[in-house]
Parts: C-alpha cells; structure tokens; sequence
C-alpha cells in the first residue's frame, strides 16, 4: 500500500447535509425547520431550563447547603500503593511524590486503609484513617503525623 492509496474506512466519513439547496434533496425551502415560529428563525430557541414561561425547575426548588471557602483538600495514598517501597523505608510525602504515588501534594497526604500492607514501614503524612494506621502498625511500621 502507497500513501496515495490510503482511505478512510468505509462508512466512517459522512458528508454534510447542506440544507436549502432545492425541493429535490428533501431539506430545501424551509431547510427543514417547518413554518414560520421562533425555531424557524436566526437564533430561534430557548434557552435551556426554560420551560415557556412557567416557573422553571431550578427556581422551584430551594437553595441549599454552600462552599466551605476553608475546605482542605487532602491527596490520598492507599495502602496497597505504600508496598512498592522497600521494607524500613521512611515514606514522606516528598518521596510519594519523586515517585509518582502522588501527583500533588495539595493541603496534605491522608493515607487510607484499602489494600493489604505487606511491608515495615515508617509512614509520615498529615492524616491516617483509623484502619490504615492499626494496618501499618500490624506490618511492624510506625505512623508519623506531620
């Protein structure tokens, strides 16, 4: 096969329907938009939510809750990601991330307990759930809020 003989795969590429070219295509005329109204015309329509004058859905409702503009948002390790490392090893936060476990530091590092712990760690990070910190204990390790 040469380069100029390269082409799309049958059915993938569809042409465009231009509409208003004549009674023959089916699309001609009104380019099929019907008679007259609001959707016939240039910009014609509603916005969306808009239900033609009656009270919409989202102003029915009441407002509720808000943003708490203090929120700390924590990256989160599992226990399962903390067994790449080698057994002793002091895991940092600074170390999570030269090795890709994080992609962020964010406000902080949580380590939760999903997985199985197989490894002796020493684990500094600002927050450990309950059972993470009970399975990092029972590998042999030590827990370190920083």
């Amino acid at each position: 096969m040469k380069l100029h003989e390269l082409q799309p795969a049958p059915g993938s590429r569809k042409e465009r329907n231009r509409v208003g070219r004549g009674i023959g295509s089916g699309n001609g005329k009104t380019s099929g938009k019907g008679h007259k109204g609001q959707n016939a015309r240039s910009g014609g329509g509603v916005r969306i939510g808009f239900e033609g004058g009656q009270t919409p859905l989202f102003r029915r409702l009441p407002k509720r809750g808000f943003t708490n503009i203090h929120r700390k948002e924590y990256a989160i390790v599992n226990l399962e990601a903390l067994n790449r490392f080698e057994d002793g090893t002091e895991v940092t936060p600074e170390l999570l991330l030269e090795t890709g476990v994080v992609s962020k530091l964010k406000a902080g590092i949580k380590v939760l307990g999903d997985g199985e712990l197989t490894k002796k760690l020493t684990v500094k990070a600002h927050k450990f759930s309950a059972s993470a910190k009970e399975a990092i204990e029972a590998a042999g390790g030590t827990t370190e809020v920083i």
